[in-house]
């Protein structure tokens, strides 16, 4: 069984007015007085208004949900105590009128001075999926057969539809705002490691990167850890629906490894057509239609079904089928993140929001 972790990055509040504060030191410095938690776990984030969380590796995803869930307490109890509460929301809400600082690290600051306005306006938020592969040569295989599925996962997980007090009428506008970076969305196909591998050192030549950390694809393989790591997910309302896209994304890596050791072609995704599957996933969420990995139009439960039987084979192998197939079946009745935000604000505005977004 292939093992996994989840990163999730929350924003930080203040419970009366709903604007990010800058007390991601105080908040990891408060967690750090929690014994439950290593301080490889709790991490700074690009605005000082931002934590991110990391589990260890787990084996399955009931170990990968007992410790999303003790992170998720130790971090909330450690903002009340800071006087501010976290937020598991794709996008913040609303902001201030001022920046909010970028935390010291050499690397943000840079960042900040080559592109000042996209830096300040990062209040985005995601989940990151890490899924253990057995070399980087399979690694680069299995993007080029989950990069169609990227954006049902997009869809799928659209937590974000607010943006500067008002709903943007997109379900993902986090998916929208990382679109702004020179590298981002679904990656290009590979023609194996040395292609990825030229790729990128083709961009760090130009000077379109600065770094590899600036390789925004929603999936792509980790340079910290031999794992695929897949960044599509905006951070979810619940750590059960969390852990659900963790199991769904370790499907498809595995079921990616069966198919490329079995010699079955990939899927064929022209890049055009996967950039406005993504587009139209962002936008519209799992209301109405989505682009399935051929490029067919068809109802969005009927994808996220199909997404379901590709990768069943996997499921039942690692365990997961009846309760990933659960929280999926729950995730169409009751709607995404973003249809909750909507029908938060709908029924008593940003206060309602607030309270949704703040649950841990």
């Amino acid at each position: 069984m292939l093992t996994l972790g989840i990163e999730e990055e929350y924003l930080l509040l203040d419970p009366a007015t709903a604007l990010p504060v800058p007390l991601a030191d105080e908040v990891r410095a408060a967690v750090d007085l929690e014994p439950v938690v290593n301080e490889r776990e709790i991490q700074a984030e690009l605005l000082q208004a931002q934590v991110e969380v990391a589990t260890p590796v787990c084996s399955d995803l009931a170990e990968a949900s007992r410790h999303l869930l003790r992170l998720r307490h130790a971090v909330s109890s450690a903002a009340k105590r800071s006087g501010c509460r976290i937020a598991a929301c794709g996008t913040a809400p609303c902001s201030g009128p001022e920046p909010i600082p970028v935390t010291g690290n050499p690397r943000y600051l840079a960042m900040r001075a080559r592109a000042a306005q996209l830096v300040d306006e990062q209040f985005v938020h995601g989940m990151h999926v890490h899924v253990a592969i057995p070399d980087r040569e399979m690694g680069v295989a299995v993007l080029n057969r989950v990069r169609p599925w990227l954006p049902v996962l997009v869809a799928m997980a659209g937590n974000s539809p607010l943006w500067n007090g008002i709903d943007t009428g997109f379900s993902s506008w986090r998916t929208v705002v990382y679109s702004r970076w020179p590298v981002s969305g679904p990656p290009p196909y590979f023609d194996g490691l040395a292609d990825y591998e030229a790729r990128i050192q083709a961009l760090l030549t130009a000077g379109a990167i600065e770094d590899r950390g600036q390789l925004y694809w929603q999936a792509r393989l980790s340079d910290r850890y031999p794992t695929i790591e897949v960044r599509c997910l905006d951070v979810q309302l619940r750590a059960d629906d969390a852990v659900m896209f963790a199991g769904i994304v370790r499907g498809l890596v595995a079921t990616a490894i069966r198919d490329e050791k079995a010699g079955l072609p990939p899927t064929p995704c022209l890049p055009e057509l996967l950039a406005a599957a993504n587009w139209h996933a962002a936008r519209h969420g799992l209301d109405g239609v989505l682009v399935d990995p051929a490029g067919r139009r068809h109802g969005a439960d009927e994808v996220v079904r199909s997404l379901l039987a590709h990768i069943g084979r996997s499921l039942e192998e690692s365990g997961d089928t009846r309760q990933v197939s659960s929280l999926v079946s729950r995730l169409l009745r009751r709607g995404t993140g973003a249809d909750r935000q909507r029908r938060a604000l709908a029924t008593d505005g940003l206060k309602a929001v607030t309270e949704l977004i703040s649950e841990p």
